[in-house]
């Protein structure tokens, strides 16, 4: 009697669970992300900046690149929020407007990060043998080389041009840090490829007769998105570092022209009595790579096929 009970019960739950509405991917990962509350805050203050950046500058009376010799370093208030520096600009308008360049230089540096180290990264794991093995020992070249140096000595480059697009604006910038950052998203990938191309979904469809190049972008990297979100969420915390340092050391984004690097380059030489000049843009560096960071933990989380709820 206990035993047909039983019975009677697991299929009544199992009934249960099978009348429920399946939940989508979407909907799960949304779902997995809003449990990670530091993600959730990241997010939130990521969507302010964002707004901030955009209407600030447009909005405001202040032309961020326009000198006051009258209001020289005045602290912050009600007129100046964040006070203004050495030339009388105002702090809160310029470092919005800063902070469009800077994140556009960090999210355009990923994508072109993340296209070069997708692109090697797929095409060494999905072939294997001597593609991979060339393709990996170019990797591993240019993993051994110092990042800085070699930013350094491009940008050095790009400045001694009489092009004053090449020799001061962010497009240099986005391209060199592209260009160097992306072996480890490569490296990546390529393990990536290299489990999922001996799988039976993937055997299956080289069985139908399809192309390589149809393996490859509708059957492996799609399954191989998750990382590779999470690396582009959290390259983009690192770009931004990696500008402020070249624009720090005089040598990324030049004045007039506003970003969080430069405007603590304009700062070093008077911390000592204008420290708010340095502490607003080290303040925006800080926490918009913090925000990015813990989204790229919370999606880390989220996309994850082996999370446990």
């Amino acid at each position: 009697m206990a035993q047909a009970q039983l019975t009677s019960t697991t299929i009544a739950v199992d009934w249960t669970t099978r009348m429920r509405p399946q939940e989508s991917m979407r909907a799960k990962v949304w779902r997995r992300f809003r449990k990670h509350r530091l993600a959730v805050a990241g997010l939130f203050t990521m969507v302010i900046i964002i707004i901030l950046c955009i209407f600030v500058p447009w909005i405001n009376n202040y032309d961020p690149g326009k000198t006051h010799l009258d209001r020289m370093r005045e602290p912050p208030s009600v007129a100046h929020p964040f006070g203004t520096d050495e030339l009388g600009r105002d702090l809160f308008v310029r470092l919005w407007d800063g902070g469009r360049i800077s994140i556009l230089i960090g999210v355009s540096t990923m994508l072109i990060a993340i296209t070069i180290g997708t692109t090697i990264g797929s095409i060494a794991g999905f072939y294997g043998g001597r593609i991979d093995n060339i393709l990996m020992r170019f990797t591993d070249f240019m993993l051994s080389i110092p990042q800085l140096f070699l930013l350094l000595i491009f940008a050095q480059l790009l400045r001694s041009t009489n092009n004053p697009t090449l020799s001061g604006g962010p497009l240099p910038i986005i391209v060199i840090i592209g260009i160097l950052v992306w072996p480890p998203i490569a490296r990546l990938v390529r393990g990536q490829f290299l489990a999922l191309k001996a799988k039976e979904f993937v055997e299956a469809a080289r069985m139908s007769g399809a192309k390589d190049r149809r393996i490859i972008f509708r059957h492996i990297l799609p399954n191989a998105a998750s990382p590779i979100i999470v690396a582009a969420t959290l390259r983009v915390g690192a770009a931004i570092i990696t500008e402020s340092t070249l624009s720090f050391l005089g040598f990324g984004v030049q004045p007039p022209t506003a970003t969080w690097g430069n405007m603590l380059k304009n700062a070093q030489a008077q911390m000592t009595y204008a420290p708010w000049t340095a502490i607003f843009p080290g303040l925006a560096i800080l926490i918009t790579v913090l925000s990015l960071n813990y989204i790229g933990d919370g999606l880390r989380d989220a996309l994850d096929p082996h999370h446990v709820e």
